[in-house]
């Protein structure tokens, strides 16, 4: 019987997916130290967005979050996830920042490190993983997944080689748009794991398709170790496998995963009182889409797109421009959909049909991936494209972190003193005004608007003190 591990992204890109990233910290408080006696291998907490939502929008301070939390959660490795050079935003950074970084992820009670490169440009993961190894982090690397003439099993494997050439502890297939499918998973995983050698394979995939809880059931027969998976209300959609769903289907399977179900259950039932109170959404299985294959962009960015288009009066030219961005995709060498070059070709598409005349206007983003400065392009561009696009330009060969000059003399000369190493990283990630408004909100409060525990897990806390006696929870199927 093969014995699966599971990763909880709850805290993290559960939310992210279906809340637009708003679990504050006093959320968790009564979340983090079930999910600890869950048995997770590790609980998913920062990256993504969530380190700039905390400082743009919440008002709290990621690094303190990491620090909170690590003391709600004593049992079980806590997750940061990083975009590899690029770590909380679309921009690369000075291999200096990067090291800082993976010092205060370390120092902050964080042990499981997560990085991916949007590119599958290995050279940019090479500073994140000697770093984060260099401090003590386990890291679980990323291949991230898409759909594309030139993205092959033969690709993956090759990536996945050299990614553990740098060190890592784990790989993890990252699937963002949900697009891995039964068929694909019975080659594609097998691939990749045998690259993998004696390393753990992780399987990280949205439910965008509808499909990614069947292909992480099929994917044990292929395969993965470990899953990642959220709490119920917070799957599906966007998000995640259910937690519960799998561990019963994984189960039926002959395969063994040893969650203890009651405190998920525990923190499912606060999960629906919250977004009861917050009015925030319960994750939905999404409708298969067979138009997702072609233009494979997410679906919160759809929504926002709709949104813009909407206040400039052009919804309905919704259609007309993932159309478009599918051909962008092609013409650019088959970028993954995935930020930020996601955000790049919605842009380009947008343009193209906006402006009448496609490349007409093409934005300098666009231009410094064509040109190389993000890393390698994984398909061909056309010629004459590529000449409209660079105007000349010479293209760059060199990794992109050897662009980048040591960042943190220049903002201790220019932005110091500071006060610790995380106040310098705010400065290298931020605008003075972003920071000053963070510091202005104070520290972060912990204690969530009362609300009354739910009445089974009441009951069931309190015949665990003994303080009532003759109690059985009857649950009707």
């Amino acid at each position: 019987m093969k014995t699966v591990r599971l990763v909880d992204v709850t805290l993290r890109d559960a939310h992210q997916c279906l809340w637009a990233t708003r679990m504050t910290t006093a959320m968790m408080a009564d979340l983090a130290p079930r999910l600890d006696r869950a048995g997770f291998e590790a609980i998913d907490l920062v990256g993504g967005a969530v380190f700039d939502v905390c400082v743009r929008y919440l008002r709290e301070d990621p690094w303190e979050r990491m620090r909170i939390v690590s003391g709600w959660v004593k049992r079980t490795p806590l997750i940061v996830m990083t975009r590899g050079q690029s770590l909380f935003t679309f921009e690369f950074f000075p291999d200096d920042v990067v090291e800082l970084t993976a010092e205060r992820i370390f120092a902050n009670g964080v042990r499981y490190h997560t990085p991916y490169d949007a590119l599958n440009d290995m050279r940019n993961m090479i500073v994140p993983v000697r770093a984060a190894k260099k401090v003590g982090l386990y890291v679980c690397g990323g291949v991230v997944y898409t759909v594309s003439p030139v993205h092959t099993d033969r690709y993956y494997a090759r990536k996945t080689r050299e990614l553990v050439k740098l060190g890592v502890d784990a790989v993890f297939i990252k699937d963002p748009s949900g697009l891995l499918t039964p068929e694909r998973a019975a080659s594609l995983v097998p691939a990749v794991k045998k690259a993998c050698g004696e390393r753990p394979l992780h399987l990280h995939s949205h439910c965008l398709s509808g499909l990614a809880p069947y292909v992480a059931v099929e994917s044990i027969d292929y395969g993965i170790d470990v899953v990642h998976t959220a709490t119920s209300p917070l799957a599906d959609g966007a998000s995640h496998p259910a937690t519960e769903s799998f561990v019963a289907n994984a189960g039926r399977r002959g395969a063994k995963v040893e969650i203890a179900l009651d405190p998920v259950a525990e923190v499912a039932e606060r999960l629906r009182a919250i977004a009861a109170i917050e009015k925030k959404p319960l994750g939905e299985i999404a409708p298969f889409d067979a138009f997702h294959y072609e233009h494979q962009v997410p679906g919160g960015m759809i929504s926002n797109l709709k949104s813009q288009l909407s206040t400039l009066g052009i919804a309905e030219r919704l259609p007309e421009i993932l159309e478009e961005a599918a051909r962008v995709r092609c013409d650019l060498g088959y970028p993954i959909v995935v930020s930020p070059f996601a955000q790049f070709i919605v842009t380009q598409a947008v343009l193209n049909v906006v402006g009448g005349e496609r490349y007409a206007t093409v934005p300098d983003e666009v231009r410094k991936y064509v040109l190389g400065y993000y890393g390698e392009i994984a398909g061909p561009i056309d010629p004459n494209l590529y000449d409209r696009i660079t105007r000349g330009a010479q293209p760059v060969t060199l990794r992109p972190g050897d662009l980048l000059e040591p960042a943190i003399p220049r903002l201790r000369r220019e932005r110091g003193p500071f006060a610790n190493d995380e106040e310098l990283l705010f400065a290298a990630f931020y605008q003075p005004p972003e920071v000053l408004a963070l510091k202005a909100a104070g520290p972060i409060r912990t204690e969530y608007r009362a609300t009354q525990a739910p009445l089974v897990t009441l009951i069931r806390e309190l015949a665990a003190r003994r303080d009532i006696a003759g109690i059985r929870l009857v649950q009707k199927h």
